[in-house]
C-alpha cells in the first residue's frame, strides 16, 4: 500500500470539509451587494449577439469566467479535476489546478492533477504555494510543477493566514518577494500571484508588480473561509479556536479588486473569492477583471459529473450575457467601461 503523505491526507481533508461543512464567512461579504448596474430600459442590443469572448494569455475563451483553483493529490482529487477539465474543454474556459505540491513530494500523485489528455486546448495554470521558497523550493520546482501538467501560466498561492492557524503550517513568510521575482524572471510562464480567500492590498499589489508577475487574482474575503476549514479539521481545542477567531478575516473581494487597480494599475487582474453568480461575474468586469472565477459551486458540481459542471456554468454564462444586456454592454470591453451605482450604507 502506498504511503499516505502529510500534504495528502490534509489535501482529502480540505475536500471533505468543503463538502460537508459550512465554511463560508460568518458576516463578512464579498462587497458585491454594495454595487448596482443602471438598468437600461432602452439597450439597443440584440441578447443573442452579446459577445462575451476574451483573449488572456494568448488564448481566446468563451467567457470571462474560469474554474478557480481547488484540489489536486487524491484519487478523489482526480475524478473532480478530471469532471473539471472536461467541462472545460467543451466550453472554452481557463481552469485553475490546486496545489501541486504533494506531486512534488511524491510522484505517484502526479496523475490526480494531469487533465492534458481531456483538455488539450484549455488556460491552464499550474499551482505552487508562494512560502514554498522558503522551505526548499525554487525555480526548478516550479518548472515541474508547469511540466507536470503541461501548464500555460503558474500560480504562486499567498496563503500567509491559513499557514498561521494550520498545527503543522509553514509560517515563513520574510524575504519571499525577491525569491518570487526570481521565479518570474526565469520559469518561462507567466505568473500569477493569487491570494487563496482574504484578498489583495493596495500594498501586495505594488509589490508583487514590482517583482514582476503578469496577473493578480485578488481572491478576496466573503466566500469560502480557510480559517473555518482549519476551524473544521484542528487537532485541538486550542487550535480550533485560534482559527475560528480569524472567520471574519480579510478584504472584501469587490474592495480588493480595486486595491489591485490603485496598486498595480498595469496588471491583469482576476476576481475570484465568494462570486456567487453571473451578475458578480459581470460586476468584477466592471471593476477592472480581466476574468472571474470560482471554486466552492464547481466542487460541488464536480463531485458529481462533468454534465453538472456543464449545466452550473451554462447558468452563470446565461446570468453574465443578460446582465450585460440589461445594462447595456454589448461586449466585455463595453462592460469594462460600464458604471456601478454605489450602495453603500
Amino acid at each position: 500500500m502506498a504511503k499516505v503523505t502529510t500534504t495528502e491526507r490534509r489535501k482529502e481533508e480540505h475536500i471533505r470539509i468543503n463538502l460537508e461543512e459550512n465554511v463560508q464567512f460568518p458576516r463578512l461579504t464579498t462587497g458585491f451587494d454594495n454595487y448596482r448596474f443602471i438598468h437600461q430600459a432602452l439597450p439597443e442590443l440584440n441578447l443573442a449577439e452579446v459577445d462575451t469572448h476574451v483573449t488572456v494569455l494568448g488564448k481566446v475563451l468563451t467567457t470571462p469566467l474560469f474554474i478557480s483553483s481547488m484540489t489536486g493529490g487524491t484519487p478523489l482529487a482526480q475524478k473532480i479535476n478530471i469532471h473539471l477539465a472536461e467541462a472545460a474543454q467543451e466550453r472554452g474556459l481557463a481552469m485553475g489546478l490546486g496545489s501541486q505540491r504533494a506531486a512534488i513530494e511524491d510522484p505517484s500523485l502526479v496523475s490526480t492533477f494531469q487533465v492534458r489528455h481531456v483538455a488539450p486546448d484549455v488556460l491552464l495554470f499550474a499551482n505552487l504555494g508562494a512560502v514554498q521558497l522558503n522551505y526548499g523550493y525554487g525555480v526548478d520546482q516550479c518548472r515541474r510543477a508547469v511540466d507536470m501538467v503541461e501548464a500555460d501560466a503558474l500560480i504562486l498561492h499567498f496563503n500567509a493566514l491559513q499557514e498561521a492557524v494550520q498545527p503543522e503550517g509553514d509560517g515563513n513568510f520574510a524575504g519571499l518577494l525577491d525569491k518570487v521575482a526570481e521565479v518570474c524572471a526565469t520559469v518561462g510562464v507567466p505568473v500569477i500571484a493569487k491570494e487563496v480567500g482574504w484578498g489583495i492590498s493596495e500594498q501586495a499589489a505594488r509589490q508583487l508588480a514590482e517583482a514582476g508577475v503578469s496577473v493578480i487574482d485578488v481572491a478576496g474575503a466573503g466566500g469560502t473561509s480557510w480559517s473555518e476549514v482549519e476551524y473544521h479539521r484542528a487537532p485541538t481545542v486550542f487550535h480550533a479556536n485560534i482559527a475560528r477567531s480569524f472567520a471574519d478575516w480579510g478584504i472584501p473581494t469587490a474592495e480588493s479588486l480595486q486595491y489591485a487597480r490603485q496598486g498595480a494599475p498595469n496588471v491583469m487582474r482576476f476576481a475570484s473569492g465568494g462570486l456567487r453568480d453571473g451578475i458578480d461575474v459581470a460586476k468584477s468586469i466592471a471593476l477592472g477583471a480581466m476574468l472571474a472565477g470560482m471554486a466552492g459551486l464547481f466542487l460541488q458540481a464536480a463531485n458529481q459529473s462533468t454534465e453538472a459542471v456543464l449545466e452550473r456554468e451554462r447558468e452563470i454564462t446565461t446570468q453574465l450575457r443578460i446582465a450585460m444586456f440589461a445594462s447595456g454592454a454589448g461586449d466585455l470591453a463595453s462592460l469594462a467601461q460600464t458604471p456601478l451605482l454605489s450602495c453603500r450604507q
